[in-house]
């Protein structure tokens, strides 16, 4: 494990992790929490994710721009964008609504008026479950005449995520899974 994912997966625990019931977006109950954005939105876990994510979605890879899934991907596309334009290979960001604003632009994407038509797009997310968040926001993106090929997620629950995102002829990669914060 590199020094800056065994970072991130401290400032994780710490901050993120909970042993607790919840109820999570997908509408499953667990017994356990992972509040990323409680990390991410921190100077020192902005910087290691946006790197991590970044790297991850870069493998093998070439894109056009990064998407975060509302909202817990919004700091991690913006994290990443910025850590691409420092190291010179630059990647815009773009965030995807889970609903369309009633007012002002009513976009359900923000931030992609910038990207040519049929653009390559990686989806970040925060924590994967179900899958079903992420196959909405690549159904979205995909509507306005984009490109998804790869999702990248910090945090795989293990949960069938994987399977359903795989099963839409997409790439998963985590970088975290269930395991680093329950073993086996």
């Amino acid at each position: 494990m590199s020094g800056a994912r065994e970072r991130l997966l401290e400032l994780l625990k710490e901050r993120s992790f909970a042993r607790k019931k919840v109820v999570l977006a997908s509408g499953r109950e667990s017994d356990f929490f992972i509040d990323c954005k409680q990390t991410v939105l921190g100077a020192e876990g902005h910087a290691l994710a946006g790197a991590l994510m970044l790297d991850a979605a870069l493998a093998d890879s070439t894109f056009d721009a990064i998407a975060g899934v509302e909202l817990g991907g919004c700091p991690l596309a913006s994290a990443a964008s910025l850590i691409s334009f420092q190291r010179g290979t630059p990647k815009d960001a773009i965030y995807v609504r889970k609903d369309a604003k009633d007012h002002g632009s009513k976009r359900l994407l923000e931030g992609d008026t910038r990207l040519p038509p049929g653009a390559t797009i990686v989806i970040l997310e925060d924590v994967t479950t179900t899958g079903g968040s992420t196959l909405k926001a690549v159904a979205k993106l995909r509507d306005a005449g984009y490109a998804v090929k790869r999702v990248v997620t910090l945090v795989d629950r293990l949960e069938g995520g994987r399977e359903a995102i795989e099963a839409a002829a997409l790439e998963l990669r985590a970088i975290y899974t269930r395991q680093d914060f329950i073993p086996d």
